[in-house]
């Protein structure tokens, strides 16, 4: 089922791209599992199993990992009158809707399918926002669930779970037999660990690159639904804006969540976490929705 978000050639195009490489890694993976013996098939099993989980199960966790409830319309009027309006406007399947009852101001949204979804928003993003702020940021939220980012990230992220995998089945059991294997068993169980971390570091790399861009994806089409950049930007320098002054130890909590988050939860100066990171700098969003409203010729 189709939206009316506007699709992006640009995200397609990347997605199809990491996907092909992500598969070619893949496909290293299960040639070491073969060639080390170690229960190939199971592992597989095991860790192919604990991506649906994650997949299939993705809006609970969510929830659960921050204290989220779900609310009523009679609970949240206005909250639930924007996302109505939204879904109306982009022609898509309402989500459930959720408040998580923490002061970082934040929203995100989750779930396998259209259909079984939530988006959920941060009592501190309600009490900082004005309401056409709160909707453009749920616009840019309900955008990942029209393009089915979780479905997408979560499969891009099988190479590099299994390369992981991998390496722990290495370090607890290859290298603690190598002793009695004769020296070329043991070099071909070094070069396993060392071929598995590349490939889990070869993936995080070409996750996080598709992460950062999807997020400029859904900036986009966020501000073109509502046709309001300007207030999507606003949007996103008061949530950064408040997050740099929140104390390390709470962003460090929250740090988990990042890839969910409408903006991420970075203490200040961590310039490794930024090359790494799973949101372009704000700078960089601000320039693509003042290009957004330039279409728009506002």
């Amino acid at each position: 089922m189709k939206s009316r978000y506007a699709p992006d050639r640009g995200l397609s195009v990347r997605m199809g791209a990491t996907m092909f490489l992500l598969g070619l890694l893949y496909v290293v993976v299960v040639v070491l599992l073969v060639a080390i013996g170690l229960g190939w098939f199971f592992a597989m099993l095991i860790a192919v199993g604990g991506l649906f989980a994650q997949w299939y199960f993705s809006d609970s966790m969510a929830l659960y990992g921050m204290k989220a409830r779900l609310v009523t319309p009679e609970q949240a009027p206005q909250l639930h009158g924007i996302v109505d309006r939204l879904c109306v406007m982009a022609d898509m399947p309402k989500p459930r809707v959720a408040i998580s009852d923490v002061h970082l101001p934040n929203a995100f949204a989750t779930g396998r399918s259209p259909k079984r979804s939530v988006v959920c928003v941060t009592t501190g993003l309600l009490q900082q926002l004005d309401p056409d702020e709160v909707e453009a940021v749920l616009s840019h939220e309900l955008s990942h669930v029209a393009h089915r980012d979780v479905l997408v990230m979560t499969i891009a992220s099988v190479a590099g779970v299994m390369a992981g995998f991998l390496t722990r089945m290495v370090l607890w059991g290859g290298l603690g037999r190598s002793r009695d294997r004769d020296s070329n068993g043991a070099v071909m169980v070094v070069v396993v660990l060392l071929v598995s971390v590349l490939v889990y570091c070869v993936s995080f790399v070409l996750t996080r690159m598709l992460s950062r861009y999807r997020e400029l994806a859904a900036d986009r089409a966020g501000a073109l639904l509502t046709g309001q950049p300007a207030v999507l930007a606003s949007a996103l320098t008061k949530v950064s804006g408040t997050i740099a002054q929140i104390p390390s130890k709470d962003l460090r909590a929250a740090e988990n969540f990042n890839a969910f988050f409408f903006a991420p939860a970075l203490a200040p100066g961590q310039s490794l976490a930024a090359l790494f990171a799973t949101h372009p700098p704000l700078d960089k969003r601000l320039e693509n929705l003042a290009k957004v409203a330039a279409q728009l010729g506002q």
